[in-house]
């Protein structure tokens, strides 16, 4: 038997910065929190209704799951942002936090939390709303700002920090909506003030709510019971003149770029969150097929990015940089791919690599030798065979010294 504890994400934060919907980083969501099992609490999104679910609260795993779909129900039935919120005061705990670019953000259940507004002529408003108020908060359609959630968790060293960093966080979001930041970079930024400052930072992720862009499981526990990846640390270097980059720690055996020799940057994991939700003019979006394994999504992103910065949507090219990836053990447990694997759409700017996940508990294919496996165990035999007769003449040598001191 298996004992999952349960968890709920204590930052819950949505930015609208273009109502509209029309600027492709103009709406996003994220979640993290200080306990384990953040894949279990983090966000549900919809990709072609362009909304976001992010859920947690104090209540046990399956009335907040209840909650969510009931949630997601009434929005795919054209209710408003509010109505499905306020879902989350029939079950004991629960905290919803729903919206979109042209539809608004509301919270329901139980929360602490600050709406921002920011008007037309740069006027910031951060009002405070709780649960222990009654009712709902929500930031009207139409309007630019955010509301951001924060508790602290038991067992977190910065427990007591949640009220001052959520208004603080709060003050700091309205200032960059009213300064014409993207929302994407927003939540980013905003994730890695919480994560320094309240200790409520183990990912988690987010999602970019008009994009459709997700971080995954880049930053989410890779089993049970674990806490995930802390978003104001260290996650990867990258070069900015080739697009080459490794992950952490194997990040920290390299200065330079191995590639062009060019200077390296530090990322942090809240950076890496902004990046993988923002749509750029040299967005690349990479699918991937064939295998489920932990990390293989975002790695293969990151190789496909490279090889694309360097030489273009070249399908040879792009299989060439993910088998390099394969022998040097950035990949694993998928076999070599062949041009013939990569679908490369340069006009959507977009790739997907199908891999063959290898059988068992193998994490990297057989080498492809130049010589015939039959001489190897030939060789092999002829190693054995001067091998015994080298421990013969040890022996024999031994022997026949003992036999010399005796005369």
């Amino acid at each position: 038997m298996m004992c999952i504890n349960s968890v709920a994400a204590t930052c819950n934060v949505m930015v609208i910065t273009d109502p509209t919907g029309k600027d492709p980083n103009g709406a996003a969501a994220g979640s993290m929190s200080f306990a384990d099992n953040m894949f279990q609490s983090t966000f549900l999104m919809s990709k072609e209704h362009h909304f976001a679910v992010l859920s947690g609260g104090t209540g046990g795993s399956d009335s907040r799951l209840d909650s969510i779909v009931d949630a997601v129900a009434s929005l795919e039935n054209n209710a408003s942002a509010a109505s499905a919120a306020s879902i989350a005061s029939k079950y004991k705990g629960a905290r919803l936090v729903v919206g979109g670019p042209e539809m608004g953000i509301s919270i329901g259940g139980s929360f602490d939390a600050y709406v921002v507004t920011v008007d037309g002529n740069g006027s910031i408003t951060v009002t405070p709303y709780s649960s222990t108020s009654g009712g709902i908060a929500t930031l009207q359609p139409g309007q630019k700002g955010a509301i951001i959630h924060l508790r602290n968790s038991e067992g977190n060293p910065l427990y007591g920090t949640a009220a001052t960093v959520r208004k603080e966080t709060a003050i700091n979001i309205g200032k960059m909506i009213r300064d014409g930041y993207p929302a994407t970079t927003i939540v980013s930024e905003a994730m890695g003030e919480v994560a320094n400052d309240s200790g409520e930072k183990y990912g988690g992720g987010a999602v970019n709510l008009v994009s459709g862009l997700s971080t995954g499981d880049m930053f989410t526990p890779k089993d049970l019971n674990e806490s995930g990846y802390p978003m104001n640390e260290v996650y990867s270097k990258s070069c900015d003149d080739c697009g080459w980059s490794v992950g952490y720690p194997s990040s920290e055996n390299y200065e330079v770029c191995p590639v062009c020799n060019g200077e390296l940057t530090t990322i942090y994991a809240y950076e890496a969150l902004g990046n993988a939700i923002t749509v750029t003019s040299d967005s690349v979006s990479v699918s991937v097929y064939g295998s489920e394994k932990p990390g293989l999504a975002s790695t293969t992103k990151q190789i496909v990015d490279a090889s694309v910065a360097k030489y273009g949507y070249d399908a040879s090219a792009i299989a060439t940089s993910i088998n390099k990836g394969i022998n040097n053990g950035l990949l694993v447990g998928v076999d070599h791919v062949e041009p013939k694997d990569i679908n490369v759409k340069k006009d959507s700017k977009a790739v997907g690599v199908y891999y063959t996940a290898l059988n068992g508990d193998k994490s990297s294919p057989s080498w492809d030798l130049p010589v015939d496996a039959n001489l190897l165990n030939i060789l092999g035999s002829i190693q054995t065979a001067i091998g015994v007769i080298l421990i013969l003449l040890v022996v024999f040598r031994s022997r026949l010294l003992k036999s010399f001191q005796n005369r």
